[in-house]
């Protein structure tokens, strides 16, 4: 298994590492932006529509699972998951197999606002899209699979 600083990896030129270090900033910066937005438009705070977006492909989360995928402590999932509860946007339910286990899932209000903030997402990824030659998306997405492909391998190493 390859450790970061290798030896054996391919040159990287000073101007190809700040290239790369101004964009990856520049498309987190964006990131961020848009998700304030959202946050704004939706009357969330962000941690709170982060979490609510992850029951998307899940009828039910645990507190567990939450914190791994947000990778935050489950004492902030608590505070995250009662502001949802709080909105009425999430419920708790005991499990059936096990009594000490809390299920969470969205309420309709919370399938609502869900629906409403996905539909969104998709519109502004669309208008981004379609910004570009149809050879530029497919090349962009190649590249965007190689970029995350490679940034998990580092995270890997760093482990």
């Amino acid at each position: 298994m390859n450790k970061i600083g290798d030896a054996d990896a391919p040159a990287i030129s000073s101007y190809q590492l700040r290239q790369f270090q101004e964009l990856v900033m520049g498309l987190f910066q964006c990131c961020q932006e848009r998700m304030q937005y959202q946050s704004e438009r939706f009357g969330l705070p962000d941690a709170e529509l982060r979490c609510l977006l992850l029951f998307g492909s899940q009828r039910y989360l645990t507190p567990k699972s939450i914190a791994r995928m947000l990778n935050v402590t489950k004492s902030r999932v608590t505070k995250l998951v009662d502001g949802l509860i709080t909105r009425g946007l999430v419920q708790r339910v005991k499990d059936p197999e096990d009594s000490r286990v809390y299920l969470l899932s969205l309420t309709p209000s919370g399938q609502e606002i869900w629906t409403r903030v996905t539909a969104f997402m998709e519109q502004v990824n669309r208008e981004v899209l379609s910004r570009m030659p149809e050879a530029g998306r497919q090349n962009l997405l190649s590249s965007l699979i190689l970029l995350k492909e490679s940034m998990e391998a580092v995270k890997e190493m760093m482990e």
